[in-house]
């Protein structure tokens, strides 16, 4: 474990034309401030208010430049996370008092960058300073607004929203956020691109002391993981660097808060008041209990304040004496943090892949001592590798010469040897223990003495008699030995009744060998991902769809890779489309037309049928309402003349009873034709499916083809073709461009040399152009309405509400 240290606090005050000098003193050595306040003489004469206050810090930061303030607060912090120490850098202090700008700065200009994209920068400038060491970066975004977990990158398109609500989880290594997305990047832009993506989410308000002030607290985190690339030690160290943005805490009658902005807030003074309450838990060294999980920010806080990390408090404040109130407050926050101690220390883990290369490695090593032991020994012959099957062989052929006498002992050698030997005994006595059995088997009919049915079967027979002996005498291990019955013939075998899957076999083998299909036909047939191959039972679509899971997963046509052929020579002015297509139809596109033609014809032949069905079910029920007509006469016709009755039963005549049969098979002949226009129509359903990726195929390839023959030049298509997978035909026509050099290219030559920050400020500010370039505005004008009826959605924005 690391040695305790205390959490370094320093105080950043806003730069300000009416700043409190009468009220506000640094000390000489610059890390002190004093206060004094004037006393209220509306008090009386006896007032005890008090009027100075001092505070003690690491240092003071007034009127200190960006450069300055991230060479005092946070270099060393995060130079020591490469070394395999945790950090954490919070801004603290009043709405308006300047956190975001001193944690993030102004993302338009470079040289007001903030903590945050400056710590990005050196990163990745010590990784390329250590060339001996893989460095991975990751990075993610977190939001505390009102209580809520957000994730700031979830806008990503390879992201996209949770599902599940994002939750805090604790175990053995720390805290981390289930449901918040981790980024790689390898470069320096891509960590650009996702913070100020992250920017562009976050939520802001306005009120009276601040035009853009923060709604949420935000955590930017960086991860980092070294492997040496020179030792082979298993060892391997990981850090993060938690960079927190604070709200500010503000103060209702000052800042005019209402409605929406009012609410959030009260969250935030919320957070902040149990923000402060763990300070103190932590900064009492008599406290056991420091109450983490008050809030969603102490609660993922809590490995960085007083965990094993190196951290630093920024306080942000006003020089102005009509806000000395809420900077009073904030100095006495600082002062609490700087009584909460550390322990900071690296954290290492263990690869286990290289782990287990080094004990190979050390097992190469102890094999080596030992032979060398051994032939210092006189034991030239020992072999400690495994077996092969030779040795394995020659071993079992010991064991089996031992125990029929003709070996008098086993040679050992070593250990390996020893085992192999014990476990050819127990091959060899399961053999012979088959051998036994299959003996008895052939010889004798084995009956098991707790099978009943099996016990009755021989008494019928007459192989045991009344009393329940066997014609043999007991073997003594629940097996009876009996003779076996004349009437049963060696060499016979008995019918056995066949299971559906045999019979299912036997059928398709049947058919298969009548089916008229050739092997050509076949191999199209599997090659074919949309060709429809008729059932053998009507309305079944199991077979069409176990055939399209099967061709699922097969390359399409031999027209997708087309090998290299003699081509004539290409004509000055290309043919219409209606022309070609015609040819195409006759030579390249030959299989996928016949394909096409054919499920067409299927799907033609199942619309046929399906209007026939239809028609005979209209058949059947006009047929069953003539039946319901003539039944309803002969029921009329019976309650004239008189109904009889014979012990509760109603007696009717024949004729009815002929219509009541009649009715009933006409019911289940239609229930039978509807299922079959039901399955039919699934059919025909599935047809058209094909029948349109077919026809779609078609016109795919064909416009391929035509570019490829006609429109694309010939020395176009052999540099598209050159390191690429894509054939040249399936690029559109206005997408190819000259080759040389573009309008991006020129401005981005042009970048490197105008820039006046120099070539560091080239992947900021492309990281910037990129994410302005994502901020658009969708209008959409509804059809036949007025000016109202605009509708305007703001894809992204950096006021976003949630």
């Amino acid at each position: 474990m690391g040695t305790r240290k205390k959490v370094q606090a320093f105080v950043r005050v806003r730069p300000t034309d009416d700043f409190a000098h009468e009220m506000i003193k640094y000390g000489e050595d610059n890390k002190s401030i004093d206060i004094h306040l004037k006393k209220d003489t509306r008090r009386g004469v006896v007032n005890n208010q008090q009027t100075d206050w001092s505070f003690k810090l690491d240092g003071v930061l007034h009127n200190a430049s960006q450069d300055l303030v991230y060479e005092t607060v946070a270099k060393d912090a995060v130079s020591q996370a490469l070394d395999g120490y945790n950090g954490t850098i919070m801004c603290y202090g009043q709405t308006g008092a300047g956190k975001t700008y001193t944690m993030t700065g102004a993302t338009e200009n470079y040289k007001h960058r903030g903590i945050l994209p400056r710590a990005l920068q050196q990163v990745f400038r010590m990784i390329e300073e250590r060339p001996t060491h893989a460095i991975t970066v990751r990075v993610s975004y977190l939001e505390i607004y009102n209580e809520n977990l957000f994730d700031l990158l979830s806008t990503l398109p390879y992201v996209g929203p949770s599902v599940t609500p994002m939750t805090i989880v604790e175990n053995p290594q720390g805290i981390f956020i289930k449901g918040l997305s981790v980024h790689l990047t390898s470069q320096e832009e891509d960590a650009f691109s996702l913070l100020f993506e992250g920017e562009t989410n976050r939520i802001i308000a306005s009120h009276t002391m601040n035009k853009n002030s923060s709604r949420s607290h935000c955590i930017f985190t960086i991860y980092m993981e070294a492997h040496s690339r020179t030792l082979s030690d298993e060892k391997y160290i990981t850090s993060k660097i938690n960079l927190v943005d604070l709200a500010g805490s503000e103060r209702l009658s000052k800042t005019g808060s209402e409605g929406r902005v009012l609410k959030e807030a009260t969250y935030i003074n919320k957070s902040l008041s149990f923000l402060e309450q763990a300070i103190i838990a932590l900064g009492d060294q008599n406290r056991d209990h420091v109450p983490f999980r008050q809030s969603k920010l102490t609660h993922a806080l809590k490995d960085s304040l007083g965990g094993n990390c190196n951290m630093v408090l920024v306080t942000n404040i006003y020089g102005e004496a009509a806000q000395l109130d809420e900077t009073l407050s904030s100095l006495r926050f600082a002062s609490r943090m700087k009584l909460v101690t550390t322990e900071p220390a690296i954290n290492e883990k263990y690869d286990a892949e290289r782990m287990v290369k080094n004990l190979e490695k050390e097992l190469a090593l102890l094999k080596q001592e030992l032979a060398i032991h051994d032939s210092l020994s006189n034991r030239t012959l020992v072999n400690y590798d495994p077996m092969d099957e030779i040795q394995i062989a020659e071993i079992n052929s010991q064991v089996r010469r031992y125990l029929e006498g003709t070996l008098d002992e086993i040679d050992i050698i070593n250990l390996r040897q020893i085992q192999e030997v014990f476990n050819q005994f127990r091959v060899v006595l399961s053999q012979q223990e088959q051998e036994v059995e299959s003996a008895l088997r052939r010889k004798y009919t084995l009956i098991d003495k707790n099978d009943f049915a099996a016990i009755s079967a021989v008494q019928k027979v007459g192989l045991m008699d009344i009393e329940g002996n066997l014609v043999g005498e007991p073997d003594g291990q629940s097996f009876g030995l009996g003779v076996a019955p004349f009437s049963v013939k060696p060499g016979k075998k008995p019918k056995t009744k066949k299971t559906p899957k045999d019979q299912f076999s036997s059928s398709a083998r049947k058919e298969g060998a009548s089916s008229p299909v050739s092997g050509k036909d076949f191999d199209v047939a599997s090659i074919s991902k949309t060709q429809l191959i008729p059932s053998s039972k009507d309305g079944d679509l199991k077979d069409m769809l176990a055939r399209e899971r099967e061709t699922s997963s097969i390359e399409p046509l031999i027209s997708d890779s087309p090998k290299e052929e003699l081509r004539a020579p290409r004509p000055s002015t290309p043919p219409s489309r209606t022309v070609a297509f015609e040819e195409f139809k006759n030579e390249r596109g030959s299989e996928i037309n016949r394909i096409f033609k054919e499920n067409k014809s299927i799907l033609n032949e199942r619309k046929k049928r399906a209007s026939e069905t239809t028609q005979r079910i209209n058949a059947i029920k006009q047929e069953i309402d003539e039946t319901k007509d003539a039944l309803n006469f002969q029921k009329s016709l019976r309650e004239k003349q008189g109904e009889y009755e014979n012990k509760g039963l109603m007696i009717i005549d024949e004729e009815e009873f002929l219509l009541i049969l009649k009715l009933k098979d006409l019911k289940k002949q239609y229930r039978n034709e509807y299922q079959e226009l039901r399955d039919l129509r699934a059919e025909i359903q599935y047809c058209q499916r094909l029948v349109d990726q077919c026809r779609h195929r078609l016109l795919m390839e064909f416009d391929i083809w035509y570019n490829e023959s006609f429109m694309i030049p010939e020395d176009v298509q052999v540099a598209l073709k050159l390191g690429s997978s894509i054939r040249p035909g399936m690029v559109p026509i206005s997408r190819i461009v000259c080759l040389g050099e573009d309008d991006q290219d020129r401005f981005s030559h042009l970048q490197q040399t105008v820039l006046p920050e120099g070539l560091d400020s080239i992947t900021f500010y492309n990281a910037k152009v990129k994410t302005d370039q994502k901020v658009t505005l969708d209008i959409h004008v509804c059809e036949g309405g007025g000016p109202e009826d605009f509708v305007i959605r703001i894809l992204r924005t950096t006021n976003s509400i949630r």
